[in-house]
């Protein structure tokens, strides 16, 4: 791959492992599908902050949520049969979770019940909903992943009105995963994983989407996952497989790379810290929480009633 300018590559700091109390070394039907049947003590994603600055991630194969408090004390909010995916804040109180084996759940953070905000489209199930992100007028776009790929290019990505119209956007993704919007809310970045590329979907005025294209190219055994947008509107992309998370610039240069400092399972990422410049990446398979530092603040992120 050539690039005109040698982007500038560093390493992540390790902020935080999961405490090995929370460790179950078992066999679960998650690994046994995505694993290889190897036990997966835990498989970290979906990472959110709320206001007071506590990291939220989720642990897909044993349906947990979990919250890590500044002081990177870790405590356990919800356990239930699911496996949870990407999140995201509804309101101060609740958070939507994509929840492979159940669909869209809504959790209550104070009390930790999990309950169904949308488990079915026309009463079909989803083949497996993925990562979602919600725009400034309410609009939730969300993945549906389940195991399509190169050899079953049927992923589809979705919009959810507010007034609960459900449009679906794309149906012929090879492993539709990460989304996330431009800061001025006109393009959707979508991440492609077993196409090994990032997708870049225009969002016309009258709801529809048009000329979308392959933005960028990635290569290696797992193609990108996770992705986050700055304030300057570059992109951050999440690359199990290689470890790496590339910061690209609006013509897809890449202008940073950061490299996992344990495993290769770099699967999702947040904003954060005082100054919102601190990135916080799961590193899924060892089970811990990696942080870096950006060149810039992370893009506003927005609930179903507005700027989070």
């Amino acid at each position: 791959m050539f690039f005109l300018h040698a982007p500038a590559v560093a390493q992540f700091d390790v902020w935080s492992p999961m405490p090995d109390r929370f460790r179950r070394p078992e066999r679960s039907d998650w690994a046994d599908a995505n694993r290889g049947g190897v036990p997966v003590d835990s498989f970290l994603e979906g990472p959110v902050f709320d206001r007071q600055g506590n990291l939220y991630v989720t642990d897909i194969p044993w349906g947990r949520v979990f919250r890590v408090s500044p002081d990177r004390e870790w405590s356990l909010v919800a356990e239930y049969d699911g496996e949870p995916n990407g999140m995201k804040f509804l309101d101060d109180g609740r958070i939507l979770i994509t929840d492979y084996k159940n669909g869209l759940m809504a959790l209550d953070v104070a009390s930790g019940r999990v309950t169904p905000y949308l488990a079915r489209r026309n009463s079909e199930s989803f083949k497996g909903v993925n990562d979602l992100v919600f725009d400034a007028q309410g609009n939730l776009y969300f993945t549906d992943q389940g195991q399509s790929g190169l050899h079953d290019p049927t992923g589809r990505v979705y919009r959810l009105r507010p007034d609960g119209q459900l449009d679906c956007l794309l149906h012929n993704v090879p492993s539709p995963n990460g989304v996330a919007l431009s800061p001025d809310g006109k393009v959707l970045y979508l991440a492609v994983t077993r196409g090994n590329c990032v997708w870049r979907v225009p969002l016309m005025s009258d709801g529809s989407v048009s000329k979308v294209s392959q933005f960028f190219t990635s290569y290696g055994p797992s193609g990108p996952d996770g992705l986050a947008v700055d304030r300057e509107g570059n992109l951050l992309v999440c690359n199990p497989g290689l470890g790496y998370v590339w910061l690209l610039n609006h013509r897809a240069e890449p202008l940073n790379i950061w490299r996992s400092s344990l495993g290769m399972s770099t699967t999702n990422l947040a904003f954060g810290g005082d100054d919102g410049r601190t990135l916080f990446c799961t590193e899924s398979v060892s089970g811990t929480i990696l942080t870096a530092r950006a060149p810039h603040p992370g893009a506003s992120l927005y609930s179903a009633i507005g700027a989070t």
